[in-house]
């Protein structure tokens, strides 16, 4: 299966997100993400960014991590096209209408060193993503755009993209 267009959107009557994921198979999986869910995967989605880039995880200086990390998402999510609306069009949908429920995350790598996210409901079929740079980037601003529409009272930063508060001056290292 491969992905064609991924969409995730906040629904206020459920409190959930829902990920809209369309493949070039004319099918859909619509997968439901509660907060607790968003708040596990975040920190995983992450570690990914970081693990998959050479020139992120050869930095041994952590401010220099954060702010390599903030330049390739910039990067990635610039290749990627947020401009075409969602289309599922006649798709079938394997796993069924009514969203699934996410409850088990794991992540890992494939054979040639992509990153792969398994997201699982507590019983049964799910879906794993396999991600290059810009897709995983553009995963994390998807997510970053629906929770910013929801009430969590949660703000989903990636290292090196946030600024700093006004007034406070970001710590620096001299050489």
């Amino acid at each position: 299966m491969k992905l064609h267009q991924l969409k995730v959107e906040y629904d206020a009557e459920q409190d959930r997100l829902i990920m809209l994921v369309a493949t070039s198979e004319a099918m859909e999986l619509r997968l439901a993400l509660t907060r607790r869910f968003v708040k596990l995967l975040w920190p995983l989605l992450v570690k990914l960014a970081e693990e998959t880039s050479p020139r992120i995880r050869t930095q041994a200086n952590p401010e220099a991590r954060k702010a390599l990390l903030g330049l390739e998402h910039e990067h990635a999510v610039s290749k990627a096209d947020f401009s075409k609306p969602y289309d599922a069009g006649e798709s079938s949908r394997p796993l069924g209408d009514a969203p699934l429920l996410l409850a088990r995350i794991q992540t890992g790598h494939d054979r040639n060193g992509q990153p792969v996210v398994a997201l699982h409901p507590a019983e049964g079929q799910g879906i794993t993503l396999s991600f290059d740079s810009v897709l995983l980037h553009s995963v994390c601003r998807l997510l970053q755009a629906a929770v910013k529409k929801s009430d969590w009272d949660m703000e989903l930063k990636l290292p090196g993209t946030e600024g700093a508060e006004p007034g406070e001056r970001p710590a620096r290292t001299l050489n």
